[in-house]
């Protein structure tokens, strides 16, 4: 069990207890990531706390994280794959203040908890790691039915008719399913849950991981997980194969590469260069800079 009494030393000489959240809360945080966890996409309620930052902002995923959090444990903060944008730096910045003893990183292999916002890493995960995912909208019939309580009975029962509707007539009206995000992905052959804002280009590293996944929505007040080992499939139909990004130049007909690294194997993140031409670099930065340190050593 985690220390009750290490104190942490906040902002003008405020105490906060480690992990800055009160033993009750982190009690009934982990009780329902238990839960969460015994029932792979089931959407577990909690009692959101308040949180230094506006909600929308990563409360679920903080909240979660400064559950699991020990005195010996390595934390890494992600926001869209970068570990310097602001988001990620200030997380990472009050997980420093306000937890003794746990130490930040930023390379994906040293971290024993790795909250995200929007990425999963390229490198795979161990089993001794796990990843928290930030998330906005945890439900993915919110698209198709408006009723809280409709939704809760719709899950328990697997009903996903209308979901199925829905990508139906995307079909119709584009030829393809156009989600680009947030893709439906149905978990141990039950429940559909919605995978956050990652692209579909990280559904696939949902399925058989060896990491734990654990969701947080603080201001939907839930929590949900994909436990290791567990099937993750993403819904489509069975002459409609599911696609990933694939970063294909239309010109030559191969695939971009990151313009730092040379990367052909990783989610590329596409922006203008200084002259306004078109650039490509991996979305996680970590990945891409260990790739540079790799090509420096052997040379």
């Amino acid at each position: 069990m985690f220390p009750t009494d290490t104190m942490a030393q906040g902002h003008e000489g405020a105490e906060y207890g480690f992990a800055f959240l009160d033993e009750d809360a982190k009690r009934e945080l982990r009780r329902s990531i238990f839960k969460a966890v015994c029932i792979p996409g089931h959407q577990v309620p909690y009692a959101s706390r308040e949180m230094p930052i506006a909600r929308g902002f990563g409360t679920g995923g903080m909240q979660v994280t400064l559950a699991l959090l020990g005195p010996r444990d390595c934390v890494k903060v992600i926001d869209q794959g970068a570990d310097d944008s602001v988001n990620a730096a200030n997380i990472r910045a009050f997980f420093s203040l306000t937890c003794p003893g746990v130490s930040g990183t930023t390379l994906t292999e040293a971290a024993s908890v790795i909250q995200t916002r929007h990425r999963i890493p390229e490198l795979p995960l161990r089993n001794d790691q796990i990843l928290v995912f930030q998330v906005p909208y945890p439900d993915p019939l919110v698209l198709v039915e408006p009723n809280a309580a409709t939704r809760r009975r719709m899950h328990g029962r697997a009903d996903y008719a209308r979901l199925w509707v829905k990508l139906y007539e995307d079909m119709v009206a584009f030829d393809e399913i156009t989600i680009s995000h947030r893709y439906p992905t149905r978990i141990n052959g039950h429940y559909i849950i919605d995978p956050s804002p990652i692209p579909r280009y990280d559904v696939p590293k949902l399925h058989q991981a060896d990491c734990l996944y654990l969701f947080g929505a603080g201001r939907e007040k839930r929590i949900y997980a994909v436990p290791p080992h567990t099937d993750a499939i993403p819904i489509t139909f069975a002459d409609v194969p599911f696609t990933v990004e694939e970063f294909i130049d239309r010109k030559t007909g191969k695939r971009h590469c990151c313009r730092r690294c040379g990367a052909t194997d990783s989610f590329l993140d596409e922006f203008p260069d200084e002259d306004g031409n078109r650039v490509f670099q991996c979305s996680d930065a970590a990945y891409c800079d260990s790739r540079l340190m790799q090509q420096e050593a052997a040379e």
